[in-house]
Parts: structure tokens; C-alpha cells; sequence
């Protein structure tokens, strides 16, 4: 690959969720000249600029300036920026080369790539398969999942004969296109509405995420659900072997609730036996995982209530998944957060039929209460009820609950707005219970 050595390089998006770090490290360590610009100002970014703190790094904050282009050589984008972005407009303007993070890892990966995608459970689904591929390979885990693998590529800690598994989101694979590279091993999960503020409509959503397997070779292979009309579906289209996972084969007995987990841990599997693992080996990885800070975590129990952070639960599935794994009528439901412009129907009708009450927050709080009422009759309309601020929200709910009941941070949207990401709105919500940090 070319050489980053004295190259001129602007990082566009260091982000208060640290996307950009890792990649400006790396670059750092390359010998390139780096300049970081955001959007947001220094005082936002403090903990992603405490990492940089060594580095010998230019900082453009609080904007873009498109000077900074001038004699630039490459442009590394955050892939929560949007295609049309003025400052990425600019850079096609001049003939600037664009790439990401992920893309560049991808391009010097020497060991073997499963990359798993889908919009419910893509990161319990690689937490597994990595768990499951341990106990043969020395193995990876990263991508959207929140952690950079490129400094363990330069340190040389990935090898040849190690496995490397990245959870890849809807905007890392939409600018994979431009490498036209795919994992030789892609999981699809399940595909569901979701960025359509991003992608516009479900059809560009599946688009993008297609790429993991559409630049496949005949000799690799895609892992679909069976049980997703959707993506099972995209068999016909792989360029190489096709396998499936879904219910129907064997369970697995798991410490996390849910048929969900259970279709995850089926996917964690199909990518275990396609590469050797041992059934026994699979079934022991899966019994001790323990899943994931901020999906479907207990945090807390309090005079007999229990408080589960499922901050992660950004899509109206995931919270909806989240909800059928609780008893009907026990469940005080905290939701709502950005718009992400997908549907919303049906989470209202869930959250009717199966809480106790609701308590809606942020940007489409009302909405989610209007929708929920619909659902309900006149004597339970006040069993909902809207909170602009998270905090009022949680203290809401826990007037809410009594013995016996379940209080559930699903928010079945994004962050953006209220906090910097669903990391920060899962900790609060555990301060705010009393659980642990």
C-alpha cells in the first residue's frame, strides 16, 4: 500500500465518541503531516483531544476551513458525515482523495476478514463470533463496534494466521464501494428501517449495506438469516458460496435472555463451523458470554425493581426485542431521542401492549406519546406521559415501578442531541438508578 510518509492528511470528524483517535494515531505513527478538524468546539471534545495530547497534531475546531485542503494528499472522513457535506463538496472539487478509517484498515489487513452487518444485534453477533473463533484463532474484534484496530496492525499484533472480525455499520460499508473490497466472510443479521435520515429510503439503507459481500470472490462466502425474508433474499446476488443460520437449528444454552441472543449466538456459530470450531468449543464460548455494557445489561436492583441499560438500542427493533424479553404488564419503558426519521408505528404499538408504563423523551417524545395513546384506552392514557429532559424521564419511571417491575432504558433511537453518544445516556441512566458505573 502507498506509503502515508510526509503525506499531508486531514481527519474530518475526531468526534465526542473518539472515532477519529485511533486513525489519527495511526497516521501520526506513519509519518504523515495530520490535520484534525470538527465541528464541534475543543470543549466538546475533550476527552477524544485528551488522546491525541502526544501527538504532534493540527487542530481545526468549532468548523472547517477549506483551506486546509489546499496541497492536501488525503482526506480521511468520519462515517457519520454525510455524502454532499460542503466540505467533502470542496474536496472533490480540488481531486482530494477521500477514505475512512475502516477502509484503510481493511486495504492492509493481512489476516482473514468476517466482517457483520444488520440493524438488530450486529454487535451481540460479532462479541460472539469472536468469543466462538478464540478458542481456535487468535482473534480480533473491532469496527463499529467502537474500537480501531489500526495501531495493532502497525504494532504487527495482527497476523496472517489470525482472524479479524469488524462489525461494519450501513455508513462504513456505503464509502467501502470506493475500495470495491469485501470481507471474504460476511454475516447479515437481519435488515430492519433505520438511518433512513442518512440513506432516505429502506431500498439505499439495503444498498449500502450490501457491500459487504457484493465485491466477493467466488471462493468466499455469505452467512444470511433464514429467518429474514429480507436478507435471505440476498442470496441470489452473492458472488460466491451462500450458508444460512436461523431458529431452526440446535440452541445453544445461553446466560442472556431472549431469542434473540439465541439467533445471534446461531450466527455466531454458522461463522464458527465454516471455519472449523468445534461444536463442544462453540457451545462452551457462548454459555460464558456475558454480552455487552449497554445491551439489555442488568444494573441495578432497588426494593424489588430492576433496572436494565439497553442504551444500545438505537432502532425501534432492537427495542422492541428488548421489550418481548420481559414480562407483559411489568415493564416501566423509558424511550425516544433523535429522529432518525424510520417508523415508529409499531414500536407504539408494543410499547401499549406490553408496559406498564411508558415515559417518552427527546426530539420525538411527543410523537412516541401520541402513538402509544392511540394504542391504549381512556382509562390508561395517563400511563404515558412525556419528559423533555432525560433526567426528569428516569426520575418519571421510577415513580412508575413498584415491586416486581422491570425499569428499561430502550430508547429505540440515537443520542444526538441529548448526549454524545449511547455510551454517555447509559451511564447517566445508571447514576441516576443507583447502579454501577
Amino acid at each position: 500500500m502507498e506509503s502515508m510518509e510526509a503525506k499531508r492528511v486531514v481527519v474530518m470528524g475526531l468526534g465526542r465518541f473518539g472515532g477519529g483517535v485511533g486513525v489519527t494515531r495511526w497516521l501520526c505513527g506513519q509519518g504523515a503531516r495530520v490535520t484534525v478538524t470538527d465541528l464541534a468546539p475543543a470543549d466538546q471534545l475533550a476527552e477524544s483531544l485528551a488522546k491525541l495530547s502526544d501527538l504532534a497534531v493540527d487542530l481545526r475546531l468549532g468548523g472547517h476551513d477549506e483551506r486546509d485542503l489546499d496541497g492536501c494528499d488525503l482526506l480521511v472522513v468520519n462515517p457519520a458525515v454525510p455524502e454532499g457535506t460542503p466540505f467533502l463538496v470542496a474536496a472533490a472539487r480540488r481531486g482530494v482523495p477521500v477514505t475512512t478509517e475502516i477502509n484503510l484498515f481493511c486495504q492492509r489487513c493481512p489476516a482473514r476478514l468476517i466482517g457483520i452487518t444488520g440493524s438488530v444485534g450486529k454487535s451481540t453477533t460479532a462479541a460472539m463470533t469472536a468469543e466462538v473463533l478464540a478458542r481456535k484463532f487468535t482473534t480480533h474484534l473491532g469496527g463499529n463496534i467502537g474500537r480501531s484496530l489500526l495501531e495493532e496492525l502497525a504494532a504487527g499484533s495482527i497476523q496472517p494466521g489470525h482472524v479479524v472480525v469488524l462489525e461494519l455499520s450501513s455508513f462504513q460499508l456505503e464509502r467501502m464501494a470506493a475500495i470495491r473490497l469485501s470481507p471474504p466472510l460476511a454475516v447479515v443479521t437481519n435488515l430492519r428501517p433505520n438511518h433512513l435520515d442518512r440513506h432516505g429510503t429502506l431500498d439505499a439503507y439495503a444498498e449500502a449495506k450490501k457491500n459487504i459481500f457484493r465485491f466477493q470472490k467466488p471462493a468466499d462466502l455469505l452467512i444470511v438469516s433464514a429467518d429474514d425474508p429480507a436478507v435471505a433474499a440476498w442470496a441470489a446476488e452473492a458472488p460466491g458460496r451462500v450458508a444460512t443460520f436461523g431458529l431452526a437449528g440446535e440452541p445453544f444454552d445461553l446466560v442472556l435472555p431472549g431469542e434473540h441472543n439465541q439467533l445471534d449466538a446461531q450466527a455466531a456459530w454458522a461463522v464458527g463451523q465454516a471455519l472449523g470450531v468445534g461444536r463442544s468449543d462453540a457451545a462452551a464460548a457462548l454459555k460464558d458470554f456475558r454480552g455487552l455494557a449497554h445491551r439489555l445489561a442488568l444494573v441495578g436492583e432497588r426494593g424489588g425493581v430492576r433496572f436494565f441499560d439497553d442504551s444500545k438500542a438505537t432502532t425501534p427493533d432492537s427495542a422492541i426485542v428488548a421489550l418481548k424479553s420481559f414480562e407483559t404488564g411489568r415493564v416501566v419503558a423509558i424511550a425516544g431521542g433523535y429522529d432518525k426519521h424510520v417508523p415508529l408505528e409499531e414500536l407504539c404499538r408494543q410499547l401499549a401492549q406490553r408496559c406498564k408504563a411508558v415515559v417518552a423523551t427527546g426530539q420525538v417524545g411527543e410523537q412516541l406519546v401520541q402513538g402509544v395513546r392511540a394504542n391504549l384506552p381512556p382509562a390508561r392514557q395517563d400511563s404515558v406521559m412525556f419528559e423533555k429532559e432525560f433526567d426528569a424521564a428516569v426520575a418519571a419511571a421510577l415513580r412508575q415501578a413498584g415491586p416486581g417491575d422491570v425499569v428499561l432504558l430502550s430508547p429505540a433511537c440515537a443520542s444526538y442531541g441529548q448526549f454524545a453518544n449511547y455510551i454517555e445516556r447509559g451511564k447517566r441512566f445508571q447514576v441516576l438508578v443507583g447502579g454501577l458505573v
